[in-house]
C-alpha cells in the first residue's frame, strides 16, 4: 500500500524539475509526485492528450499547473529548445530526470539497423544531450541533481528486448562519467531502476495472469510494483537529503533481482 503521509523534502520547494516522458506510466507519477512537493515542473511528451490531462488533474489538486511541452526526443534540438523554454519560464534548472524510454518487444530476427538505431535514439541519446544541456544551468546554480533512469530487464536476461536493454545497461555506464564530469560542479548524477512496475501499458500490453503470477511469486515483497513507488525515490535522490549520493544505481523493484 502506498503511504498516505509521503515524506516532505523542503529542498525542492520552487525548485525547477525537468522530466521526460511525463504523459503516463512511471513519468506521470514523477510530475504529481514533484508538484505536490511544490516543484516547478516542465515536462516533454509525444503524447499530448495524456500530458494534458495529466496537467488538468494536478492544477485541480495542487492549484499549480506543470508546464508541457510536446516534443519527440528523437529530435535533439527540439529537446534542447524545451529545456531553453523551461529555463526561461521557470527558471534554471536543478532537476533532471530521464525517464522516458520505448521498451517495445521486437523478435531477434526481426531487428533491423533502423529499429535499432530508433530505440537508442529514446532510450539512450536524450539522456546524453538533456544532461548536456542543463549542464551550465545547473553549474551557475551551484548544484543539481540528474536521475537517469535504467531497467532491469537487462539483470533478468528478459528477451525479446536486445536493443532496450543494450541502452538500460549502457545509461549505468553514462551515469557514472557524467557524475565524474559534473560533480566538481556540484551536480550529482544517479540512476534509478525500476523493476516490474505495473503501469497501465504493462497491464495492458505485456502482463497476462501467468505473467502476474510470476512477478510475483520472484518478489520478495509480494505486492504490486506501482508507478508511486518509483517516484518516492526519485524525490529523495533529487533533494538534498541525497547531497552526497552520486554516481549510483538504486534499483526499486520489491526483490525482483
Amino acid at each position: 500500500m502506498v503511504s498516505d503521509s509521503p515524506a516532505i523534502y523542503p529542498s525542492l520547494k520552487g525548485r525547477t524539475a525537468f522530466i521526460t516522458g511525463g504523459g503516463s506510466g512511471i513519468g506521470a507519477s514523477l510530475v504529481e509526485a514533484f508538484c505536490q512537493q511544490g516543484a516547478q515542473v516542465c515536462f516533454v511528451d509525444v503524447l499530448a492528450k495524456e500530458a494534458l490531462a495529466l496537467c488538468d488533474k494536478i492544477e485541480g489538486e495542487t492549484n499549480a499547473r506543470p508546464m508541457f511541452i510536446e516534443c519527440d526526443l528523437r529530435d535533439i534540438t527540439a529537446l534542447q529548445a524545451a529545456i531553453e523554454s523551461a529555463r526561461q519560464t521557470l527558471g534554471s534548472i536543478s532537476i533532471l530526470i530521464n525517464n522516458a524510454a520505448d521498451d517495445s518487444r521486437i523478435n531477434v530476427d526481426d531487428v533491423t539497423p533502423e529499429s535499432w538505431d530508433d530505440q537508442m535514439a529514446v532510450n539512450l541519446r536524450p539522456a546524453f544531450f538533456a544532461a548536456q544541456a542543463v549542464h551550465q544551468q545547473m553549474r551557475e546554480l551551484g548544484y543539481g541533481s540528474i536521475i537517469n533512469f535504467g531497467s532491469v530487464c537487462w539483470a533478468m536476461k528478459q528477451g525479446q528486448m536486445q536493443a532496450y536493454a543494450a541502452s538500460k545497461a549502457a545509461m549505468v555506464g553514462l551515469t557514472r562519467s557524467l557524475a565524474k564530469d559534473l560533480g566538481a560542479d556540484g551536480i550529482r548524477v544517479n540512476t534509478l531502476v525500476p523493476g516490474w512496475v505495473m503501469t497501465d501499458r504493462q497491464l495492458q500490453s505485456y502482463v497476462d495472469k501467468e505473467t502476474e503470477q510470476w512477478v510475483a511469486q520472484s518478489q520478495c515483497i509480494k505486492q504490486r510494483l506501482l508507478p508511486e513507488h518509483v517516484a518516492e525515490l526519485a524525490l529523495f535522490l533529487a533533494s538534498d537529503n541525497s547531497r552526497m549520493i552520486t554516481a549510483q544505481d538504486f534499483v526499486v523493484d520489491g526483490g525482483l533481482i
